[in-house]
């Protein structure tokens, strides 16, 4: 992506979605559809924003079992957005199952969505991932979890700030 701006389309309407997307379509690189978004316009409200030019990142990071995400990704990689998430912690086999639906599913003509998985929330600290099991210092958890997804076949990953040094 030449321009590295991704603005995050976090509205509570499409209209406004879609007013801010025109406002700064010229001067941003992607726009990020979020859940909130999607769920109020659904894949309308991204036909409408390709259809401003703009580059779209589909943020809904799918998690649940290979089929069924498999088939999520291969719906969204319909609609020609550059970025799709789903979550690392779906384990190999959905990731695998991501990576192939997002392969087979690139529109005539267009390039295929790179597959980024998300490693831990950013919202989530130690003691929230020892609550949920995840007794693994943060930082070692992010790194497992980055190596699976890049043995799955993902285009690459999404993570905190902190964690880029030791991913690399």
């Amino acid at each position: 992506m030449h321009n590295p701006i991704i603005v995050a389309l976090d509205v509570p309407s499409t209209q406004k979605a879609l007013k801010l997307a025109e406002e700064l379509a010229s001067v941003v690189g992607a726009f990020k559809v979020g859940k909130q978004l999607f769920v109020n316009g659904g894949p309308d409200v991204v036909r409408k924003l390709r259809g401003l030019g703009a580059k779209i990142f589909i943020d809904l990071k799918f998690h649940d079992i290979p089929n069924t995400v498999a088939g999520a990704v291969r719906a969204a990689a319909s609609l020609a957005p550059s970025f799709i998430t789903i979550h690392a912690c779906g384990g190999q086999a959905m990731m695998e199952a991501a990576v192939k639906a997002c392969a087979e599913s690139a529109p005539s003509g267009l390039p295929r969505s790179k597959l980024l998985a998300v490693t831990i929330l950013t919202s989530l600290d130690e003691s929230d991932l020892s609550a949920i099991g995840m007794a693994t210092p943060t930082e070692e958890q992010v790194v497992r979890l980055a190596t699976l997804a890049k043995a799955s076949g993902v285009d690459g990953v999404v993570c905190s700030a902190r964690e880029i040094e030791p991913i690399r």
